[in-house]
Parts: structure tokens; C-alpha cells; sequence
């Protein structure tokens, strides 16, 4: 057998009863609270696809996964993802034993090149149903949880600095964030700096502002405005160049009075991770499931950022509380958080998905309890949001 062939695992009676039996797919169309805009799209409704696997011994694990806008952010749209899964991945690990994960992501890959998204919450799905299965939370299978809660950010993105002045003064009111991220690029460069002398001046300090850019800058833009946004307090410019522009990005940190740069888009697995780390292009690294085909994907992408000395954040893509709970699953298990994360998703919906959804508090969001990642889908409100 070539080394590089995964073993083959055959099924015995003491590991028949954790045989994925079936898996079904879903897309799953939540209404936002207000308009969210990026550089590249604007966003009214959140689309995932919810995952959805059933061991022989009866128990089911959830995954999801999440997109903005269709395939804008990555090239998987939502009902891509679910016809990879149906056509392709569910056959491919059908039968598998659900506690050999690394067998059924080697399984997923001979059946399907990249498509992370669809495997990230098939992967998901698998986590989740060994913990039900065994009673153990999925940070467990990880190392195990070093804080119950993380600091929690959340985006302003509507475009209007009225309105987002109002937001964030009330979630500073509510105790629920003292850091934002601003969305921009959508708009000319001299606008956006604007907007964001709006906001400086009325949060007068009481709270961090980061700029997300989403690749929407070129070289000489950034060159030109980056010193602007340092001047104003920003803490933290994510991906202000295409993601393919990584010398760009080295020779931006190399500049004076830049902030620190925060890699999205162009780190989608540890290759990715160790090409921006050896080139000197990004501070800090963006974690997502969905970039990185899973929690072991994720946790591949940042154990090289950490042997590299950037520091983490984790990213989010407005997942429900399934996809957030996921990714909490393994942040709580980073001795170092540097950035905390972004999964305010939960907030951003007119409704969740599941039974009891993450809990903010404090400007924290709090580790669920309970088994695998810790949710339970609420089938009525599942059903009201299945896309027909």
C-alpha cells in the first residue's frame, strides 16, 4: 500500500454502532436584522447549509456552513455546497466509522478537490455526533477548554455612519461589545475615511475600532490611506489588498506608521499560512471553518501562525449559533486568543436556528454547555427557514 494511501478501517462490532448511517443536507435562508455590507456584496439574508449525519446507534451531529452573498466571499455558494454533498461527499463516507475523522476527510478529498465549506460541515457534523455519542464536548477531542468565555466583536457594516453610531452606542450600553469592525471599501477611499472620522469622534475612545477592507484597496491606495486610519486609533486593518498580492502586504508592514495587517482571504489552509508567515505579509491571521475545511484544518492553520509568531483572530462569516458554536469548540482550546473573535452572527439574525442560542454577556460570547458542540436545532424554526 503507498504511504500516501489512506488505511483502510474495516467496521467491527464494538465500532459498528458508530457507522455514519445517513447524511442529508439542507439551505437554510435567514433574514438579517439590517442591511450588512461589504466591499464586494451587501447582504439582507444569511444562507448556510445546515448538515445533518446519523450514526447506526441513532445519535445525529449538526454542521453548517455559511456564505455572504453566494460565491462573492469564496467561489462555494450555498447550493453548491449542498450538490457536492449530496452527489459527492455523502457517498464517500457512508458506512465510515464517524470516530476516525482523518478516514473521512481523506475519503472527501479523493471524491472532491478544495469545496472546504461543504467539508468543513460535514466535518462539523462528525465532531458533533462523536460527543453525543461518548457525552464530551468537542473542545475535549482538542486539549480541552482553557477559558469558557471569549472576547466578541461586532461589524458595522450598514454604510451609514448615523445609524452605526446608534448600533454601537448600544451595544456599548448593553455590555455586549466594546470593540467593532468596520466594514469598508464599498465606497471611495476618501469616503470611507470619513465615515470612519464619524465614528472615531463619537465613540470618543470608548471602544477599538478595526477596519476590514475585504481586498478592495491596491498597493498605492493603501500606501496612501493606511497612515490615515493608524492616525485615527485604528487597531487592526484586515486584508486591505487581493488576497494573490501577498509581496504587497510585505512591503506594506515594512512601511511606517501602518497598523498591524490582518490576513483573511489569502490563507486558506497551513500551505497558505506558512507562504504569508515566511514572506513577512500579515501580523495576525483570520481562523474559519469554512476557509479551512474544518476544525482540524483550522487548528492546522493555526498551529502554523503560532510557531510563526503572528497572532490569532477568529473570523467569522455571520454563521447561527452552529456554525459559531463550532468555532468556539476549538478557540477555547488557544492558550492565546490575542484578537478574541467575531461570532456576533447569532445577534445579526431575526431569529436562530436552534433551541437555546449562544449567550453574550459582558462583551463576551459564552462556551456552550453540554455535549459535541452544544446545540440542538429547534425543528420549527428550522423548517420556517428551509429553503423549498
Amino acid at each position: 500500500m503507498s504511504m500516501s494511501q489512506a488505511p483502510s478501517i474495516q467496521l467491527t462490532e464494538t465500532t459498528k454502532d458508530f457507522a455514519i448511517h445517513s447524511v442529508v443536507s439542507l439551505i437554510v435562508d435567514v433574514p438579517t436584522i439590517r442591511k450588512h455590507k461589504l466591499s464586494q456584496t451587501s447582504v439582507t439574508a444569511q444562507n448556510y447549509v445546515i448538515v445533518r449525519i446519523r450514526l447506526v446507534n441513532g445519535v445525529e451531529g449538526i454542521g453548517e456552513a455559511a456564505t455572504l452573498g453566494g460565491p462573492r466571499w469564496s467561489e462555494e455558494s450555498v447550493e453548491g455546497i449542498k450538490t457536492v454533498i449530496d452527489t459527492y461527499l455523502a457517498s464517500a463516507i457512508i458506512g465510515l466509522d464517524a470516530r476516525q475523522i482523518q478516514i473521512a476527510a481523506a475519503s472527501m478529498d479523493r471524491a472532491a478537490k478544495r469545496n472546504n465549506a461543504a467539508k468543513a460541515a460535514i466535518e462539523t457534523a462528525l465532531w458533533d455526533a462523536m460527543g453525543k455519542s461518548l457525552n464530551l464536548p468537542v473542545h475535549t477531542f482538542f486539549g480541552g477548554a482553557v477559558r469558557t468565555k471569549i472576547p466578541v466583536l461586532w461589524t458595522l457594516a450598514s454604510g451609514d455612519p448615523c445609524q452605526e453610531i446608534e448600533e454601537a452606542n448600544a451595544k456599548l450600553e448593553q455590555r455586549l461589545h466594546n470593540r467593532f469592525k468596520v466594514k469598508i471599501g464599498a465606497q471611495t477611499p476618501e469616503q470611507d475615511i470619513a465615515r470612519l472620522t464619524k465614528l472615531t469622534n463619537a465613540l470618543n475612545g470608548r471602544a477599538e475600532l478595526i477596519v476590514d477592507v475585504n481586498q478592495a484597496w491596491d498597493e498605492s491606495i493603501s500606501i496612501h490611506y493606511l497612515p490615515r486610519l493608524a492616525d485615527m486609533g485604528i487597531k487592526l486593518v484586515e486584508q486591505p489588498v487581493p488576497a494573490w498580492n501577498i509581496p504587497a502586504l510585505a512591503r506594506l508592514r515594512t512601511r511606517p506608521g501602518i497598523p498591524p495587517i490582518l490576513a483573511d482571504e489569502c490563507v486558506f489552509d497551513a500551505h497558505d499560512m506558512l507562504h504569508v508567515a515566511n514572506a513577512g505579509a500579515a501580523d495576525a491571521v483570520s481562523l474559519k471553518l469554512v476557509k479551512h475545511a474544518g476544525l482540524v484544518g483550522l487548528r492546522a492553520v493555526a498551529s502554523v501562525a503560532e510557531a510563526a509568531g503572528l497572532e490569532l483572530y477568529g473570523g467569522c462569516l455571520l454563521e447561527s449559533s452552529v456554525g459559531a458554536s463550532a468555532h468556539l469548540q476549538v478557540f477555547s482550546t488557544f492558550r492565546k486568543l490575542h484578537w478574541g473573535c467575531e461570532h456576533f452572527g447569532p445577534q445579526i439574525l431575526i431569529s436562530d436556528i436552534v433551541a437555546e442560542p449562544l449567550r453574550f454577556a459582558d462583551f463576551c460570547v459564552h462556551l456552550p454547555s453540554g455535549p459535541g458542540i452544544g446545540m440542538v436545532l429547534d425543528e420549527d424554526k428550522l423548517h420556517r427557514f428551509t429553503r423549498a
